[in-house]
C-alpha cells in the first residue's frame, strides 16, 4: 500500500481553485500524512492567497477542517536531524528539508505531492513518487 504524503503547497491547493487544486483533489486519500509544520506554514500563505478578510478566513477554516483528516508527522529530534541531514547533502530551504525528513520517516512507497519545485528533485532522490504539476 502507497502512503500519500502532502507538503504544505498541496494543503493549500486543496482549497484554492487553481491549476494544482484538481492535482491535489486527486492525490488525496483516506489516510494522507503531512508533516506538524505544514498547518503553520498553510495558514501563514492565507494572506499573500487574498486581501479579502472574509475569504481569507473561509481558506483558514477550510484548511482546519481538512487538517482534522490527517495523519499529522512529529517534528521531533529525530524529525530535525533527518532535516539536518538533508540540508548538509541538498540544496534545500529549511521548512522542505523538515517536510520531506517528515516524509522520510513513513513506510515505502511515498507518493509526495508537491507543488514546490524545489523539493522535487530532492524527493525523487528520496525515492519518492512525485506527484505535480
Amino acid at each position: 500500500m502507497t502512503t500519500t504524503f502532502f507538503d504544505t503547497s498541496a494543503v493549500v491547493a486543496l482549497h484554492v481553485v487553481s491549476a494544482p487544486y484538481s492535482v491535489a483533489r486527486d492525490a488525496l486519500r483516506k489516510t494522507t500524512c503531512v508533516s506538524a509544520l505544514a498547518l503553520t506554514e498553510a495558514l501563514a500563505v492565507i494572506a499573500k492567497l487574498t486581501d479579502e478578510a472574509v475569504l481569507q478566513r473561509d481558506i483558514e477554516d477550510a484548511i482546519r477542517l481538512q487538517w482534522d483528516r490527517y495523519s499529522v508527522v512529529p517534528i521531533d529530534q529525530r524529525c530535525l536531524d533527518r532535516a539536518a541531514e538533508l540540508l548538509r547533502q541538498q540544496p534545500l530551504r529549511l521548512a522542505d528539508a523538515l517536510h520531506l525528513a517528515a516524509a522520510d520517516r513513513l513506510p515505502r512507497p511515498i507518493r509526495f505531492v508537491t507543488f514546490d519545485a524545489g523539493q522535487i528533485p530532492v524527493a525523487l532522490f528520496l525515492g519518492f513518487d512525485v506527484v505535480s504539476t
